[in-house]
C-alpha cells in the first residue's frame, strides 16, 4: 500500500512582490558560486546636477577602469 502526503500553503504565506532593479542586480550577483556580499556592492555613483546626470566609479569599487598597476600608461604613485 502506498501513502501520499498532501501539502497545502498556509494562508500566511505570501508570494514575494516584484523586485526592484537594485534587488534583481544583487540577487543575480550573489547567485554565482563562491560569491560574497562584496561582489554585490555598488560600483558606481549616479548624481544629477542642473539636469545633467553624472556617473562616477565609486571610491569603494574593487576594480577601476584604466590600466592597472605596473601596466604601461599607469600613473606612478608617490610614496
Amino acid at each position: 500500500m502506498m501513502s501520499f502526503m498532501i501539502f497545502t500553503m498556509s494562508e500566511n504565506t505570501q508570494e514575494p512582490g516584484p523586485m526592484s532593479p537594485e534587488q534583481k542586480r544583487r540577487d543575480q550577483l550573489l547567485r554565482a558560486e563562491h560569491s560574497t556580499e562584496a561582489d554585490a556592492a555598488p560600483r558606481i555613483e549616479v548624481s544629477e546636477h542642473e539636469g545633467n546626470v553624472r556617473i562616477d566609479v565609486a571610491d569603494t569599487a574593487a576594480v577601476r577602469p584604466g590600466p592597472g598597476p605596473g601596466a604601461q600608461g599607469a600613473e606612478e604613485s608617490e610614496g
